[in-house]
């Protein structure tokens, strides 16, 4: 069967989308102080969720010592229900659900952000960002995080959103716990390959619990994950292979893979040619849906993309850049397409100042 962009489509048995296109999670950087959602960023979905079957937020800290980037969303605390909800529901009248990432940065989170020392498994100091040694959680530490992000998803839910996406990707915490590189325990929470995969596993099995007791509604539960970390003991695509199948027995309701080109092939293995999103493919079966992500831009992209099968992929530069890039892309108007960033642009496609002047230059880059 021919697959097209605006079919639709169901993310769960219970949740239908408009189309195959999802917004990718970007974090603005535009929150009000203490990260609450500003008017800046309730503008930017409006513009953008009319185009997109589904938007995921760019992602929102569990925990104050979470925080991995100024001005972000908080979903830390009962106060910051009220905004959110203002973002879920402005997200959903222009016809897509709406999805919370939820993150904890871990040993990523800039030092002058948070009081006191970044946490995380282990005392091992990340390889790349403006990072310190971090300090090890304890174990009943690592009790109170699950905590913090089930709580987390009641704010969520509270606020109306659709689900959440627990983000395990990008060296985040939830990542950290399952990366030898980062987890080095020696404790049920780390060490040995199924204590690393724990954390995880734990988080999605209790988040899948709370739906079923609390919630009166559908309520999806996603994970993004990164397949390889480049480290020389870091996650290789046979440990992520092994995570995937375990999130899928525990019910995760779709994966989101975080990567910088959709058929990129491994980081790890420079003898590996063939794109790595294709065992990815194999593995899953099916039994979930799957969303790919990276330098999605062109008709040919696109097509790509649904000739393998590939049910649903989310869209980062091009929809920041053109918010009306689905449809540009449906009606076979590529050309007119935007593709840089221009100062004479900013009241067509509605980018919040703030973030195009930290970002300039790779706005301005051709997309």
């Amino acid at each position: 069967m021919t697959k097209y962009i605006n079919d639709v489509v169901s993310l769960t048995d219970r949740l239908m989308l408009k189309n195959r296109v999802v917004l990718a999670p970007i974090t603005l950087s535009v929150c009000q102080p203490g990260g609450y959602v500003s008017e800046d960023d309730i503008s930017f979905y409006k513009r953008r969720a009319c185009s997109v079957g589904l938007v995921i937020t760019g992602s929102a800290y569990i925990h104050p010592q979470g925080q991995a980037f100024a001005n972000s969303y908080s979903v830390a605390e009962d106060d910051k229900i009220q905004g959110l909800s203002s973002l879920a529901k402005t997200i959903q009248e222009q016809g897509a659900k709406a999805i919370l990432q939820l993150y904890h940065g871990g040993r990523m989170v800039p030092p002058h952000l948070i009081e006191g020392l970044p946490v995380a498994p282990s005392a091992v100091k990340g390889n790349h960002g403006s990072v310190i040694v971090p300090r090890p959680l304890k174990s009943l530490e690592v009790d109170d995080l699950l905590k913090q992000f089930l709580d987390a998803i009641r704010r969520a839910e509270a606020a109306g959103f659709d689900g959440v996406e627990l983000h395990g990707a990008n060296t985040y915490l939830i990542q950290q716990f399952f990366s030898p590189h980062s987890n080095i325990r020696q404790d049920k929470w780390g060490g040995s390959f199924n204590n690393r995969l724990r954390f995880p596993k734990t988080l999605l099995k209790r988040a899948k619990q709370l739906v079923k007791l609390e919630f009166n509604r559908p309520f999806v539960i996603g994970y993004r994950f990164s397949p390889e970390e480049i480290e020389e003991t870091g996650i290789t695509l046979w440990d992520s292979l092994q995570l995937i199948e375990q999130l899928i027995q525990q019910g995760v309701d779709y994966l989101h893979i975080s990567s910088s080109d959709v058929w990129r092939s491994s980081l790890r293995d420079q003898e590996a040619k063939s794109p790595i999103i294709k065992q990815i493919i194999s593995k899953i079966k099916g039994r979930v849906p799957l969303i790919a992500s990276g330098n999605i831009h062109t008709i040919q992209d696109v097509e790509k993309i649904l000739s393998a099968d590939i049910p649903l992929f989310s869209v980062g530069k091009a929809l920041l850049l053109d918010p009306d890039w689905t449809q540009k892309i449906a009606e076979d108007h590529e050309e007119t397409i935007i593709r840089k960033y221009q100062d004479r642009l900013q009241e067509q496609i509605e980018l919040p100042i703030d973030f195009v002047n930290s970002l300039r230059s790779y706005l301005e880059e051709d997309a």
